[in-house]
This record gives structure tokens, C-alpha cells and sequence, in this order.
């Protein structure tokens, strides 16, 4: 009876044990996620603090295209204002958008290229761009091999009782593949 008593003890300690650790796992990989999603936004920011000044020094050339300048404003306030993972992605899809938008007016004015300011704004903007899609990538990466902890079976009877959820992927916002269209016929 003893020995029966004492295999069953060391059986529950095991899956105790078991069970911490694969708590502590899930934990480990959610922060992960939400640590990457933080260096997406980190990007989103430095992409943001350069906008206004590519704006202003676009703005100082040409006058006309204050619809384009429009657009960025308020899919920046888009991005300020949103809450969750999804509302972030779809302001920021719109802000892409926008600047694809400002992109295609300046290609349209050579006087715009051959600003030195310019220039130098649109080299950082492509990097911070590069670099978004860097951690977006490293986003969906971690966000995929969290939802295959999470949804793997016995895994997945556990994370469901902690509470643990699959995550949402960065993805694009439907007509992202499409270049914009700008008409700078007045």
C-alpha cells in the first residue's frame, strides 16, 4: 500500500511538474509575441517621426497636393487612436497607403527629387520600411510558432483551461497589392 501510495505521489509530482512547466512555456512564447509586436510599433513610431518632415518639405514645394498630405494626417490619427493588434494593422496599412500615394506625386516632380532634404527623408523612410517588414515578419514567426503550442493536441485541452488563446498573424488589408493611384491633373 505504501509502495502504491508513493508511485502515485511521484506520478502527480511528475505531471505537476509537467504542468508548471508547460505553463511557464506558454507564458514564455505570449510575451515573446507581445514583446515583437512592441518592436513592429517601435518601427511604426520612427516611421511616423519621419513623416511630418517628409510632409513639410514636400508641402513647401508644391501646394497642390493637399489631399495626399490629407490622408496621411488622418491615417495617422487612425493609428493613434486604435486599440488592438487588428486596428493598429488597419491604420497602418492606410498610412502605407498614403505615403504610396505621396511617393507616386513626388516621383511625378523632378524639383521634389532633386531636394537634398528630400532625399535624405525618403532614404530613411525606406529604411524604416525595411525594417517594419523585418519585425512584421518576426511578428508572424512568433505569432505562428505560439498558435502551434496553443492548438496542439494535448497542448491544446491545457492552454484551453489557463486560458490560453491563438494569436491573430500581421496581415495585409485587402487592395494592399494594388499601387496607388494618384492624378496630379488638376
Amino acid at each position: 500500500m505504501k509502495k502504491l501510495a508513493l508511485v502515485l505521489g511521484a506520478i502527480l509530482v511528475v505531471a505537476g511538474l509537467s504542468l508548471v512547466g508547460f505553463y511557464n512555456n506558454l507564458i514564455a512564447k505570449s510575451q515573446g509575441v507581445d514583446n515583437q509586436w512592441a518592436q513592429v510599433e517601435t518601427q511604426y513610431q520612427r516611421r511616423f517621426d519621419l513623416i511630418p518632415n517628409l510632409v513639410k518639405s514636400v508641402e513647401g514645394i508644391m501646394k497642390q497636393e493637399q489631399a495626399v498630405f490629407s490622408l496621411i494626417a488622418e491615417a495617422r490619427t487612425k493609428y493613434s487612436g486604435a486599440v488592438t493588434v487588428e486596428e493598429r494593422v488597419k491604420a497602418a496599412t492606410q498610412v502605407e497607403s498614403a505615403l504610396g500615394r505621396l511617393l507616386v506625386v513626388m516621383e511625378n516632380y523632378p524639383e521634389l527629387r532633386s531636394s537634398e532634404n528630400v532625399t535624405q527623408l525618403m532614404d530613411e523612410l525606406a529604411g524604416s520600411e525595411n525594417r517594419i517588414a523585418v519585425e512584421r515578419r518576426r511578428f508572424n514567426d512568433l505569432v505562428k510558432d505560439y498558435n502551434v503550442t496553443v492548438k496542439k493536441f494535448p497542448a491544446n485541452l491545457i492552454a484551453g483551461i489557463l486560458g490560453f488563446q491563438s494569436r491573430s498573424f500581421f496581415e495585409a488589408s485587402e487592395g494592399a497589392e494594388n499601387a496607388p493611384e494618384v492624378d496630379i491633373n488638376p
